[in-house]
């Protein structure tokens, strides 16, 4: 079950810590056959030179048996695997300076005292990702002496800051949203214009209601018309609220997604494939089993019995262990194979108005296993189709009743209201009592407050905030 429930890449991973461990298992990809010649076959002897019998009768073990290397099944399906001459497309990684080490080359372009060079380093080093200062200057100063054994004012740090504040990207080192687009429009080269200057004022002074999208009011109080507060807005719409990114996403650590399944449409048939291309393929140690056979001509040996008796755990364990991964594998391929056939339409046109409702108890009765195992299979699992790589399961929703009687999927109501809020007039957003008169127009009879939860659960605002002017 914990196999199970794990991804492909940590998979991977916990193979290569099972092959440390026991040392019966070893990658056939790397480790080259060992000739027989390699075993131990001191003669060790029990204490004093003595030798405790066993009476070979309760011995009901079996060597030949037991070593029949043709009962192991192997663990990697055959079937629609990788052919060595397959091609490998790798993403290469970007290499570069972090974000930090590039302001710090711009520190060093800057004439400063010592003093001041460990407090603007000071400040870097605690720069989040998006380029904010989230330390508190008062905090700092505690930092510096307790660390640096530096004693500066917050007056002094505050300075040092505000040289920070003009190295680019513009925006960096700023405390809050505010200050970091007032710090933006403040270092633009047209900063008299007046849309400029409107919109430093509204940034400065009308915050709150622009942030919760009160035009009006901002109207109002600053005594202007729509036409102005657009120039202004369309000038702050310019800025770069996270102006730290702009420099860590060429150079921090991509996580890629690596597919446990992929999908093939041939010919408008439908072909399913592990993906275990990263999955070493493993076997029983040759230096082990043969071991085990030089162990098992001499068990009259005390110490000859133990060292057997340890050998044989070792490679029932590694025996075990290629089984478990071998039964991983035919659930994940049975498993992904009935969701595929379930959504077979949408697998074939990636529409996703054709998704059917589905359940883990819709697939756990196809292929006759715990509705647990399934949900193993789901979780932190992805699926290559041919229309892009999805989390598996996303494919599984609860169904609903449309005014025909026919049964939809409410990810197929999601997308559709998901369309009817981009196609809908940004002057006048559609309110949450409006699209639930629209979908029911469409034949889907649902309530306000489920649209509230299907917009919230699509990430989209309010209609108040999705107004542009």
């Amino acid at each position: 079950m914990k196999l199970l429930q794990i991804p492909s890449m940590a998979l991977e991973q916990r193979i290569k810590q099972e092959i440390e461990e026991n040392p019966a298992l070893e990658d056939l990809g790397s480790v080259e056959d060992e000739s027989a010649d390699n075993l131990d076959d001191k003669d060790d002897s029990g204490e004093d030179g003595k030798e405790e019998e066993y009476d070979s009768k309760d011995d009901e073990f079996d060597l030949g048996d037991y070593m029949d290397d043709d009962e192991i099944p192997s663990y990697k399906l055959n079937a629609n695997n990788q052919s060595s001459g397959d091609e490998r497309r790798e993403i290469p990684y970007a290499s570069g300076l972090s974000f930090q080490d590039i302001l710090l080359s711009q520190l060093g372009l800057r004439v400063l005292t010592e003093k001041q060079a460990a407090i603007a380093e000071t400040i870097i080093g605690n720069l989040d990702d998006s380029g904010y200062l989230q330390r508190e200057i008062s905090a700092m100063v505690d930092d510096l002496a307790f660390s640096q054994n530096i004693q500066a004012t917050e007056d002094e740090i505050q300075a040092v800051l505000n040289i920070v504040q003009e190295f680019d990207p513009a925006g960096v080192g700023a405390r809050s949203l505010q200050e970091c687009l007032l710090i933006q429009l403040k270092k633009k080269e047209n900063v008299d214009d007046p849309e400029i200057q409107l919109a430093i004022q509204i940034l400065d002074h009308h915050f709150n209601e622009f942030v919760k999208k009160h035009y009006e009011k901002i109207m109002k109080k600053a005594r202007i018309n729509e036409e102005e507060l657009k120039k202004a807005l369309d000038e702050i719409l310019t800025l770069n609220p996270k102006p730290g990114n702009s420099l860590s996403e060429t150079v921090k650590t991509n996580q890629y997604v690596i597919p446990d399944f992929i999908i093939y449409n041939t010919n408008g048939s439908l072909e399913l494939s592990l993906n275990s291309r990263n999955t070493p393929e493993l076997r029983l140690s040759r230096t082990y089993t043969n071991m085990l056979e030089a162990y098992a001509e001499n068990k009259k040996d005390k110490q000859k019995k133990e060292a057997f008796m340890f050998v044989k755990q070792k490679i029932d364990s590694a025996k075990w262990f290629m089984e478990a991964i071998r039964q991983r594998q035919n659930t994940l391929f049975v498993t992904m194979n009935a969701i595929m056939d379930f959504q077979k339409n949408y697998f074939l046109t990636g529409d996703e108005t054709k998704l059917r409702p589905m359940i883990l108890k819709d697939i756990a009765d196809i292929v006759h296993l715990d509705i647990s195992t399934i949900s193993r299979v789901a979780n932190s699992k992805y699926v290559q189709s041919p229309f892009g790589t999805f989390l598996l399961k996303s494919f599984f929703s609860e169904s609903m009743q449309t005014d025909s009687g026919e049964e939809v999927s409410t990810r197929e109501i999601k997308k559709i209201l998901s369309e009817c809020i981009e196609s809908e007039n940004k002057t006048k957003p559609h309110t949450d009592e409006l699209l639930t008169t629209i979908l029911k127009e469409k034949g889907y009879n649902i309530a306000r407050r489920t649209v509230a939860k299907y917009r919230e659960q699509l990430n989209i605002p309010v209609a108040r905030l999705r107004k542009e002017l």
